[in-house]
């Protein structure tokens, strides 16, 4: 049985993606003078992608639903940004921009705390009866 309708395993992916993110954006801060590193990316574009071209499984229940045949386990993958340089030292570590996006993340992040926060008070309130 399932409380919340598959929500509560939602917002547990969409919190492992912020999180994943979060260390992708901290550790291309942490090497921004690092000789030749080059910057680290979660996409969730890349991975929908290849999801909806191999295709996803589900159970159809009349002929004209799209058919679906695979799924995939991890909602966004880590990439490589190889294809930049900004500094002299082959660094492509562009501060203000990873600085910007840690801003996004974190509020991305709190949201999904919050919402979760939610939807455990709406069960500790029918636990309590109401109260």
């Amino acid at each position: 049985m399932d409380l919340f309708g598959g929500t509560i395993h939602n917002l547990e992916r969409s919190l492992n993606y912020s999180t994943a993110k979060n260390r992708a954006i901290s550790s291309n801060i942490a090497n921004a003078d690092t000789p030749n590193y080059k910057s680290k990316d979660v996409v969730f574009k890349d991975v929908l992608n290849e999801t909806v071209t191999s295709a996803v499984s589900a159970k159809r229940t009349d002929a004209r639903h799209i058919q679906f045949d695979g799924h995939k386990d991890s909602a966004y993958k880590v990439i490589t940004k190889n294809s930049t340089t900004y500094n002299h030292n082959g660094n492509n570590v562009d501060i203000d921009k990873e600085m910007a996006e840690l801003a996004t993340n974190q509020i991305y992040y709190n949201s999904l705390i919050d919402r979760i926060n939610g939807k455990f008070s709406s069960l500790q309130t029918v636990i309590r009866g109401g109260r």
